[in-house]
């Protein structure tokens, strides 16, 4: 367009020399030239001090103006200065080159090699090294559109916005000067030294300085952290963030998907709502939820809503459900005086910061309603404490434990598990065994305190200390009944064999008695405090969603 227009200057001047022209040319001055402007030209104004001023009548219907030398044009409130300028009384339209710039309503300042200029219309055409300015944010492009009433501007082969260290590019654009906004449309790319973005579609504010995701988008963060959404915002001077359409954010070894993210990087702060699936692969743990909390300075997370934890295993993950679900660092617990677990990891090593990323310095707690399902044990208590470093589950507040078809109770209930597999129990205070020898019969012990061993999945063995008592049920050779033993020692050895009593042995200060089966039904032999709670007791993983 450029060599176009100066063909053009070349083509007048050429037929300024014509008999014909030369009838009709003539000099005016600039004041009788802004005059013819202002009736022609819908109130274009030629400013003073314009070096050089001609007119050229081409026909009846076509006159040109032609201007040079520091060239100045207004138009209600938009200036335009350019080296030289056409003016077309017929197509109301003039033709710009040279240092073009425009400044409307001195918000806005666009400059170029060369313009287009609609009068009418009030749209201008610039192209050749073309930059458009609020005073935050410069837009580079190789040709511009920009609409005077609208005060919009749009660019379709390619452009460049810079704010301060902020760098957005795209193949397509939409400047809207009075909101500040930049549509951005088709491989934009926003690179920042916190953030590098990738997308189809972004809206830009350059003076908030917020984006709006509207398509697929891919977000990385000078630490590693990567966000993927398709809809939401991201305030780059404030870090407030929140992200929609099911997002998932991957930071390290933790991926976290949900279907709304409000995040604040100043406090780094993430809230997950809806449909909150959390995945560690340090851990090997998942958690999934309604709404989760995480605090990324201490790597903390609360999940609430229903929340449900899975340890994985090979063939037997452990599944474990409450009101709420915590988990931290251990080496973040020691001082805290309102954790549960107090003063029960003494002797414990405490993992030094140099080491938080290891996968043993990490608990979770689980508060309210806890149920937890194996396909080997099950367990319901009020509260939980887990530590990945000695691998034990801690249950408070009226804890139950089932192995196959053994129940166990107490005030206290440490569970201690090998390779994520039950390997032993300690009961701390009015410990309660019952194994179920069958319909209605119930072989029980209990005691102050109560020690187990598993084997592949099933109580292996007992030892009852402290005022134990016991009751079990005798059997012959032919698993038929025979008599039932009620008796009484300081501490009692209890043996299994696939899940069946086998053996019973009491150690010291021993009193008790046989009864013969005749003598007593299966509902009188009961030791105080006896419960069979198999009804709270979760069949399957399934039952923990409800």
């Amino acid at each position: 367009m450029i060599h176009r227009g100066f063909i053009c200057i070349l083509f007048l001047a050429l037929l300024a020399g014509s008999p014909l022209l030369l009838r009709a040319q003539r000099t005016v001055s600039p004041a009788a030239a802004a005059q013819v402007v202002e009736d022609t030209l819908v109130s274009v104004e030629i400013l003073p001090g314009v070096r050089k001023l001609e007119i050229r009548k081409v026909n009846d219907s076509t006159q040109l103006q032609i201007l040079a030398g520091n060239v100045k044009l207004k138009q209600g409130t938009s200036l335009f200065d350019c080296d030289s300028c056409v003016i077309n009384s017929n197509t109301n339209t003039f033709e710009a080159w040279g240092h073009v710039h425009i400044n409307d309503a001195d918000t806005t300042n666009i400059y170029s090699n060369h313009l287009l200029y609609f009068t009418k219309k009030k749209i201008a055409y610039l192209d050749g090294a073309v930059r458009m300015t609020d005073g935050k944010g410069t837009l580079s492009t190789p040709d511009l559109e920009y609409d005077m009433n609208t005060n919009i501007g749009i660019y379709k082969h390619g452009g460049t916005l810079v704010r301060d260290k902020t760098v957005v590019t795209s193949q397509e654009g939409y400047y809207y000067a009075d909101l500040k906004d930049v549509y951005f449309k088709r491989n934009v790319v926003l690179k920042d030294p916190a953030y590098y973005l990738r997308s189809d579609s972004l809206l830009v504010n350059s003076d908030t300085r917020v984006a709006r995701f509207i398509a697929d988008t891919y977000i990385r963060d000078s630490t590693g952290r990567v966000i993927e959404t398709s809809e939401g915002f991201y305030n780059l001077n404030t870090g407030a963030a929140e992200f929609g359409g099911h997002a998932r954010i991957t930071d390290k070894g933790l991926r976290v998907s949900a279907n709304r993210f409000l995040v604040d990087d100043s406090t780094q702060i993430t809230h997950a709502i809806g449909r909150v699936v959390v995945v560690d692969s340090v851990q090997q743990t998942t958690i999934i939820a309604g709404e989760m909390f995480r605090d990324g300075k201490k790597d903390a997370l609360l999940a609430v809503k229903k929340p449900l934890m899975i340890i994985k295993q090979d063939n037997d993950s452990i599944y474990i459900t409450a009101d709420t679900l915590f988990s931290a660092h251990l080496s973040d617990l020691y001082g805290r005086r309102d954790s549960l677990v107090k003063d029960t990891l003494r002797g414990t090593k405490v993992v030094s910061g140099a080491e938080r990323r290891d996968s043993a310095d990490r608990y979770f707690e689980a508060y309210r309603h806890v149920r937890v399902f194996s396909d080997s044990t099950q367990a319901v208590c009020d509260s939980l404490f887990y530590s990945f470093q000695d691998s034990t589950f801690r249950m408070y507040y009226d804890p139950v434990v089932w192995a196959r078809n053994s129940q166990v109770t107490g005030d206290t209930l440490y569970l201690h598990t090998k390779n994520r597999k039950a390997d032993r129990f300690e009961v701390i205070d009015k410990a309660f065994m019952i194994n179920e020898s069958g319909p209605g019969a119930y072989n029980q012990v209990k005691s102050s305190r109560m020690d187990g061993f598993f084997l592949d999945g099933n109580i292996d063995s007992v030892r009852a200390r402290g005022f134990a008592e016991c009751i079990y049920f005798i059997q012959d050779e032919d698993s038929a009944y025979s008599g039932i033993n009620q008796s009484k020692s300081d501490i009692i050895d209890i043996y299994f064999n696939k899940q069946e009593l086998q053996k019973v042995v009491f150690r010291s200060a021993v009193s008790g008695t046989i009864w013969p089966i005749r003598q007593k039904t299966p509902d009188e032999m009961r030791l105080e405090g006896f419960r069979w709670l198999e009804a709270r007791r979760p069949k399957t993983k399934y039952e923990l969603f409800e």
